[in-house]
């Protein structure tokens, strides 16, 4: 571990516990990212829009995990584990961290969605979403939402998108 490269780390928090554990890791100068969508919330007596975690309960850490990075980052209050097997956290690819990011910076209506592990890969190849990979799947004709999946956390995003802009990942 103490030679690893610098990659994405997936963090398990305590439940609603996400921009409490961002936060402190910030503080600790540990370089985190904390995918976030706006919702609306519904109160009382009014309806607002929040900032809500986009996979409840985790957020990514871009380090290389050294035994003491690694240390400091499981001593933050609020984190429960990095996701990993039995040798140790499982680095997420940086294709996947990279889609969640310009899928969240897009101007395209995104959703939260149930993880996916059939159907076609392909990339995006024009557009704000250009190089982006995820599952493609047809809601109606003309209409297709491309699926970015977290492998790790066995969940995913959808983002709408006309099917001729993608092209399959051979």
């Amino acid at each position: 571990m103490e030679n690893s490269p610098l990659c994405w780390y997936c963090l398990y928090t305590r439940s609603r516990h996400e921009d409490f554990v961002y936060q402190r890791l910030s503080d600790k100068k540990i370089n985190v990212f904390l995918p976030k969508l706006e919702v609306w919330s519904r109160r009382k007596d009014r309806r607002k829009k929040i900032q809500k975690a986009l996979f409840s309960g985790y957020l990514f850490v871009h380090e290389n995990l050294t035994h003491h990075i690694w240390l400091e980052i499981l001593k933050t209050p609020g984190v429960v584990k990095i996701l990993g097997n039995e040798t140790g956290p499982i680095p997420v690819p940086e294709t996947q961290i990279e889609s969640v990011k310009k899928i969240l910076n897009g101007m395209a209506a995104v959703s939260p969605f149930p993880y996916l592990k059939e159907g076609q890969l392909v990339r995006v190849v024009d557009g704000p979403l250009k190089d982006c990979e995820g599952f493609l799947v047809k809601i109606k004709e003309g209409r297709e939402r491309l699926i970015i999946s977290i492998d790790l956390l066995k969940r995913s995003v959808a983002v709408e998108i006309e099917g001729a802009s993608v092209e399959p990942v051979l």
